[in-house]
């Protein structure tokens, strides 16, 4: 199971900078991120070497963060394997309720970081169906 690390902004140019130029500063390496907005206020959600460094540094800076428990399903970098996670999960009856790319630096394998309400259920199902799972 890994942390991700949300960062509630105002959607202004030049905000994601500051945020990785925090996380820079500490020595914070991001892993994997995605960004949502909407016309006023995004998101950022990111995979962090060190979420509690990044949460402290984020909020000492006057951003609103939250960590979260997610999953990190490695997968092959082959025709089909998104499919097959995402097969698996209907399956089981699992809600997924947002997921994006990352990659393990040890393996160089796709990771997807899968957010979905009950993660130690999802965790110890997808395990069972033989995904590996960081």
């Amino acid at each position: 199971m890994l942390k991700q690390v949300s960062v509630f902004t105002e959607n202004s140019k030049g905000t994601f900078q500051k945020v990785t130029g925090i996380l820079m500063e500490r020595g914070i390496n991001i892993w994997g991120s995605v960004t949502n907005d909407s016309a006023e206020f995004g998101i950022i959600r990111m995979i962090v070497s060190d979420p509690e460094a990044a949460y402290q540094a984020l909020d000492e800076a006057g951003y609103m963060c939250r960590r979260t428990s997610v999953l990190g399903v490695e997968l092959k970098d082959e025709v089909g394997s998104l499919n097959h996670l995402l097969l698996s999960a209907s399956e089981s009856n699992i809600n997924i309720n947002y997921m994006y790319l990352s990659f393990n630096r040890d393996s160089g394998m796709p990771v997807m970081v899968v957010h979905t309400d009950e993660v130690m259920e999802v965790e110890a199902c997808l395990t069972g169906k033989g995904f590996d799972l960081l």
